[in-house]
């Protein structure tokens, strides 16, 4: 093998190691914006619970309200934005090169990142364009509403919203089965944890992952029944399905439960910005 061809080797595998290490630096950043967001979420809805929001809804324009209200607050704003950019872009490197693991070039594994890319690039917009100055586009609830007013508008509108709904609810049901099951671990290095910490991150992805499973299959019931009534007002955001759970049969006290997996979720999101594989 002749000099040139060496220099073009390294210079190959120097590019795909500062791909890896971007795309891994893009990966943890978004794991670790997402749990802020679900942190604050769950402190804000624990506080509904317990009869003191202090005015803000227990959804993501909450916590980007409390974050604004912080020292350096509109810093850590621009921060957790760039940090959900960073999960987009890491989701459409897996939809593009495929995802980690003896699978993660599968078609359907590459079809879920890409719905993730589009998901978390809303959510990053959302939260840059908060920092920017634009809060006034309304609250979660509200936007459920007027999306779903839209939906039931359109030719076969009912069938939408309603298909929609049930996607929700079988979501949530895969989200919450998959945390209890832990089927997380094949996504973890789990050779780097003592014992310990395994425990104590199995505590945060069961809790956690059911609770937002929960509030997911719930969200789609609200969407089934907005579907049936023809009533786009019976939708509801992440803030009004959280509070719903205050007028269930184990009123506030359900609320706290579901708000606390919530804080466990954003502490789960933690840990994976740590050991997850990428």
């Amino acid at each position: 093998m002749n000099a040139g061809a060496v220099a073009r080797g390294q210079g190959i595998d120097a590019r795909r190691a500062a791909t890896g290490s971007a795309r891994e630096g893009a990966a943890r950043a978004g794991l670790a914006a997402r749990g802020v967001i679900y942190v604050l979420v769950g402190l804000l809805a624990l506080r509904i619970a317990f009869g003191d929001s202090g005015g803000r809804q227990a959804d993501r324009g909450g916590a980007l309200q409390e974050i604004a209200t912080k020292p350096f607050g509109a810093v850590l704003l621009w921060a957790l934005g760039a940090g959900l950019v960073g999960m987009a872009l890491w989701r459409l490197s897996e939809a593009l090169f495929g995802a980690a693991g003896a699978d993660g070039g599968k078609a359907g594994k590459r079809l879920a990142s890409a719905g993730r890319c589009v998901f978390y690039g809303f959510v990053a917009y959302s939260v840059l364009a908060f920092a920017a100055g634009a809060r006034g586009s309304g609250s979660g609830d509200r936007q459920s509403r007027d999306v779903t007013a839209k939906a039931l508008g359109m030719p076969g509108g009912q069938w939408i919203v309603g298909v929609a709904g049930a996607g929700l609810v079988v979501a949530g049901g895969w989200i919450a089965v998959r945390a209890v099951m832990r089927k997380y671990h094949k996504h973890l290095k789990l050779a780097e944890m003592s014992r310990r910490v395994r425990r104590a991150v199995d505590t945060t992805g069961v809790g956690g992952g059911a609770a937002r499973g929960v509030v997911f299959a719930a969200a789609g019931v609200f969407a089934i029944r907005a579907a049936v009534k023809y009533q786009p007002d019976q939708a509801k955001g992440m803030d009004g399905t959280l509070r719903s759970f205050a007028s269930a049969p184990m009123g506030p006290w359900l609320l706290a439960l579901v708000a606390a997996g919530l804080v466990l979720f954003g502490l789960f999101s933690f840990a994976m910005a740590r050991w997850r594989k990428v």
